[in-house]
């Protein structure tokens, strides 16, 4: 098997700014693994909070063996010789796992939604995400996000108010909301809270710091909308300590290592009671597809990277009344120059 990978700087339509920090691309290793003819396409998006880079994806694929990826494939124990390599590294090591499964449904000739186990009737609206910005930029997305059934709005900062005001000013739409640790005050968390639900928000994201365990279950004791673990909740052993704190996890195949383990995410939020979120950084159609083959075994999706950057290498994906559409093409069924 043969692996190969180069950089690839991902530009988003609009500066991409959340409660900490604003950015206006993000960079990617494109990788991909060829074996018997066929070619299995995978990506690691690095958005700089989570601290990977192309030079720590190169030196990571560099000390790859592909050797260990031995057909069938047993993904159990390919992210365990993953995580041997190195501590870390979640986006890169989804890069790789992405490609696998791509390459194995290449070779059975079978979806890897079907592989998954996935049903397409199920599958969930994704939202579209809208950055913070000033209130004429964020009508100006608002009227972007034609076709989308659902937006969601970053939070976090002293005008998350008049930002959701802006919003309802044009639009209706059921909103997912996203604070991403934005918040401070339980107490004053809570009143936003009982006002965002007021406004048609229908779920919040990791609203206070990852680390203020007792303030964030303290406001998912209290809330009247689910509120969901996103930073708090990397890869699988972060699932159990969800329980209790959250009403739902965010999972995203950047934080998971990839397809497999995001898997046995949803298997064991669903074993613990907890809701459902998948989600995405920003990606391209490829990670997009991947995450989209899972989406159906989650209550909620955000799936939206193919619909926020400019350069996207590769088609976008089929997208009707505001849902993926999963079809029968082998593997993630990505569309690379006109081929799958």
């Amino acid at each position: 098997m043969k692996l190969t990978y180069q950089p690839f700087e991902l530009q988003l339509r609009h500066p991409f700014t959340i409660a900490k920090f604003s950015r206006t691309s993000t960079p990617l290793m494109l990788v991909q693994l060829i074996h018997e003819g066929y070619t299995g396409y995978g990506e690691a998006s690095m958005v700089p909070y989570m601290g990977e880079s192309p030079a720590s994806a190169a030196a990571f694929l560099n000390k790859v063996d592909t050797a260990q990826f031995k057909y069938p494939f047993d993904f159990a124990a390919i992210i365990n010789y993953l995580d041997s390599i190195a501590p870390g590294n979640p986006a890169v090591k989804a890069g790789i796992d992405i490609a696998l499964h791509d390459l194995e449904g290449k070779l059975l000739n079978k979806p890897c939604w079907q592989l998954a186990g996935s049903t397409p009737q199920l599958m969930p609206v994704t939202s579209l995400t809208i950055g913070i910005d000033t209130p004429e930029m964020i009508i100006k997305k608002v009227q972007e996000a034609a076709g989308f059934k659902v937006i969601k709005v970053k939070l976090g900062r002293d005008d998350d108010k008049e930002l959701i005001k802006t919003i309802r000013s044009v639009t209706n739409l059921p909103l997912y909301a996203d604070v991403n640790q934005g918040w401070t005050d339980r107490k004053k968390s809570l009143d936003i809270l009982y006002w965002l639900h007021e406004q048609g928000v229908v779920l919040i994201e990791q609203p206070m710091l990852k680390t203020d365990i007792d303030s964030n279950a303290w406001l998912t004791e209290h809330s009247p909308i689910p509120i969901i673990g996103d930073e708090a909740v990397q890869r699988l052993p972060d699932v159990e300590k969800a329980k209790g704190v959250y009403h739902g996890i965010n999972v995203k195949l950047m934080k998971s290592a990839g397809m497999y383990e995001a898997r046995q995410m949803i298997v064991k939020a669903g074993e613990l009671g907890l809701k459902v979120l998948i989600g995405c950084m920003s990606e391209t159609s490829c990670a997009s597809l991947a995450a989209a083959a899972l989406a159906p075994q989650c209550d909620w999706a955000d799936i939206d990277g193919p619909f926020l950057t400019v350069n996207n290498p590769y088609k976008i994906p089929e997208f009707k009344d505001g849902k993926y559409v999963l079809d029968h093409k082998p593997g993630l069924g990505l569309a690379v120059d006109g081929r799958n």
